[in-house]
């Protein structure tokens, strides 16, 4: 329970309050609005948090905070404040008790890469006897504790609930992934971070619902770095110099091609496995590494993994001795059984990250590389011409869907194949896709699933339909073994 007059502390409010009122939750969707709650009222891209305030009255909340004033009963208690968004942060942060106070909390953004590092970084650093939490596209975890979240960076509330969770349960540090959708919803406010990761960028985000241009998605990105007095920056990046313009502490670099402060050389692939190893130059000395996913965007991915946690304490020597070990769900993640074609399930959802994961495939020389993928629907169209273009780097493409929502499954894949310039064939039902690929696969192929990664689910007219790409692999080649 905490007291109204303590959470709203250093909000700026236009009406009185009843400052002594105990609250014991805070929600801002109507949903886990109870007895005792405060209701946040924050604006979201489809929706708007008054017009549920009704609903949470009805399940028991009677003190809302908004930016306007509400047709409620006379008995319900608004505070009116200039920014909700702004204010559920601030509220947040006062009811968990202020818990980024009590772990060091690394954040990570990048057009991709940033849920490799998350997880390289928390394995580094738990690898070393730190222990650590992780809150990023795959979920929150901390320990054993593992569940999803709706965002890759999730709202401030659910970010410092995580937050407190892992200070209780004895976390040092926090990795999390900052998306340029949570620096423009302020759903990091407030969070002192420790250092900020900076792992590339390209066009993406750009759209209806999302960024209204490069320019926008780009100095999201920068904002992050005004909040940490250190960075760590891809010195490779086309866009480097901006990002260190915008850091205001102590910059770390690393990089392949560039002077830097942690580079590799001698990068080379791994003989019969998906992977990747290299020298990591730092400090005058050299010391061998190598990863279990392919291809150089990688080895920038372990690089800044590296020099993130070398802040902490951690030497390149523990590092390098961790990193073999270190696993990503729905990166690179390989299904096979003897004798059959290796299916690669992989997050690659835009064209850069599609021809990157296509090419670093390459490198292992497959009979044929098949890529089967798609595109999300009623957002993103911008992406779509892009995907077909780097999907034409495989030498077959199978086109289907990926999380249509309420556009049509054919419109997405008939836009998408007007741009691919390979074979391909359509199905607008992703199981089919699937069951095709491993039909026509033979052994010495590489099957490509891109776009759904860890998801466990189809989104299809605003629902989550369970579904499981491991698992269709596997039964529909149990099926193929048995015929």
């Amino acid at each position: 329970m905490k007291r109204l007059s303590s959470l709203l502390k250093n909000i700026p409010c236009r009406t009185d309050f009843p400052a002594e009122t105990e609250i014991s939750s805070v929600c801002y969707n109507s949903n886990n609005a109870g007895d005792g709650s405060l209701f946040v009222c924050i604006r979201g891209t489809r929706t708007d948090g008054h017009n549920y305030a009704r609903s949470a009255y009805d399940k028991g909340a009677r003190v809302f905070l908004c930016e306007k004033e509400l047709p409620l009963p006379s008995d319900a208690v608004q505070i009116i404040t200039d920014d909700c968004r702004a204010a559920l942060a601030d509220v947040s942060a006062e009811f968990f008790s202020h818990p980024e106070k009590e772990i060091k909390i690394i954040g990570i953004t990048g057009t991709k890469g940033k849920s490799t590092v998350a997880h390289m970084v928390r394995h580094i650093l738990e690898s070393s006897g730190i222990k650590t939490g992780l809150i990023g596209t795959c979920g929150i975890a901390f320990g054993k504790s593992h569940r999803p979240t709706e965002n890759t960076t999730p709202e401030s509330y659910e970010l410092f609930r995580a937050l407190r969770e892992m200070a209780d349960f004895g976390c040092e540090c926090a990795a999390i992934e900052v998306s340029s959708q949570a620096m423009l919803m302020g759903r990091v406010r407030g969070i002192p971070f420790f250092a900020t990761v900076m792992t590339n960028l390209y066009p993406d985000h750009i759209g209806p619902g999302e960024h209204p241009d490069f320019e926008n998605y780009k100095n999201c990105k920068k904002a992050l770095f005004s909040l940490s007095e250190r960075a760590v920056l891809n010195a490779d990046d086309a866009f480097y110099n901006e990002f260190s313009a915008a850091a205001k502490g102590k910059i770390i670099t690393y990089s392949i091609n560039s002077e830097s402060d942690f580079r590799a050389s001698e990068l080379s692939s791994l003989e019969n496995a998906l992977g990747k190893g290299f020298m990591v130059s730092h400090g005058g000395t050299q010391t061998p590494a190598c990863i279990p996913f392919p291809s150089d965007f990688s080895v920038y991915n372990s690089l800044a993994a590296i020099a993130a946690c070398s802040l902490l304490g951690v030497n390149v020597k523990a590092c390098a001795d961790a990193l073999p070990t270190v696993s990503v769900p729905g990166r690179f993640e390989t299904v096979s059984v003897p004798g059959s074609a290796m299916f690669v399930i992989d997050y690659a959802h835009n064209g850069e990250s599609l021809e990157k994961a296509i090419d670093a495939l390459k490198e292992c020389s497959p009979l044929r590389l098949i890529c089967l993928f798609g595109s999300v629907g009623c957002r993103t169209q911008l992406r779509r011409r892009d995907l077909g273009k780097a999907a034409s780097h495989a030498d077959f493409c199978i086109i289907t869907s990926d999380n249509p929502d309420t556009e049509s499954p054919e419109k997405i894949i008939d836009e998408i194949a007007g741009n691919v310039t390979v074979p391909y064939i359509k199905f607008p039902s992703r199981e089919n896709a699937i069951k095709y690929a491993v039909e026509i696969s033979e052994a010495g192929d590489i099957v490509l699933l891109a776009g759904k990664g860890h998801e466990n689910y189809q989104l299809i007219n605003g629902k989550k339909i369970p579904f499981n790409e491991r698992e269709l692999v596997m039964k529909y080649l149990a099926e193929k073994i048995n015929v």
